[in-house]
């Protein structure tokens, strides 16, 4: 691999990073770009690569979060717990089948995820939920555990998934929404480089550098998030579910 593709991927890491630390979706960007500049790899290695910026990037808007968005910590050891091993097993399991049956019915349902979105103008505003600190935790826990396990085994959208639950289901606005699933994406990104660490398929010499990109993007991501609010964290999250809706149309109805 030559110095120019390297760099094709680290500015490719760097707006990944910063794309996800707003809203989730950088992997729509960093991993077809890996796909198409690393033809001369295995699939299952490059993904293999890309989980350690993708891990890089999530843990340093995590520290912008953290500053200055008030987190429950309970509940969010509770869910990176369960996104780890959730993870981990949804990892195992895609190296053993393909996931490829499941992208027509993630594209249905992030269909309606966006035309939901859009309708409800007030969707990601905080409303109080009324539920006991159990239920709560019982949601945290299923929330963690299903889209964790999507994540380690097909990934496309996960990030926004978990907004969409956070927002849904425990009542958080769109910045705490974010905030809360950063730090589970960085729970699966766990998972999925202990399982690849296992099999010895991470290309460090790519990874790396990715990493630091990433990291930068990530960066630079959370504080803008931060900076802007909900209003611009809702805009920016219809972008990312209409690209990865664009994405799985092509993989459902073109590819095949």
């Amino acid at each position: 691999m030559d110095l120019s593709t390297l760099m094709l991927l680290c500015v490719f890491a760097f707006t990944a990073g910063l794309v996800d630390a707003i809203a989730g979706g950088g992997g729509l960007i960093q991993t077809p770009a890996a796909l198409v500049l690393l033809p001369q790899y295995p699939v299952a290695t490059i993904i293999a690569t890309i989980k350690l910026p993708s891990f890089t990037g999530t843990g340093l808007a995590i520290g912008q979060y953290i500053r200055r968005v008030r987190l429950h910590f309970p509940t969010a050891v509770l869910m990176c717990i369960t996104a780890f091993g959730a993870a981990f097993a949804g990892s195992a399991l895609l190296t053993m089948v393909s996931s490829r049956f499941m992208k027509p019915v993630i594209f249905f349902i992030l269909a309606g995820v966006a035309v939901y979105t859009y309708t409800k103008k007030n969707f990601g505003e905080h409303t109080t939920k009324p539920y006991s600190r159990k239920k709560q935790l019982w949601y945290a826990f299923l929330i963690s555990l299903v889209i964790g396990f999507y994540d380690g085994f097909i990934g496309p959208g996960a990030g926004s998934f978990l907004i969409l639950a956070f927002i849904a289901l425990l009542g958080y606005d769109f910045l705490h929404a974010s905030a809360n699933a950063k730090l589970v994406n960085m729970a699966t990104n766990s998972g999925s480089i202990a399982l690849f660490l296992l099999k010895g398929t991470i290309l460090w010499s790519v990874a790396l550098p990715m990493a630091v990109c990433n990291g930068l993007g990530g960066i630079i991501g959370a504080r803008l998030a931060i900076a802007k609010g909900n209003h611009f964290i809702r805009l920016f999250f219809l972008c990312i579910v209409t690209a990865t809706l664009l994405r799985l149309a092509y993989d459902v109805f073109v590819k095949n």
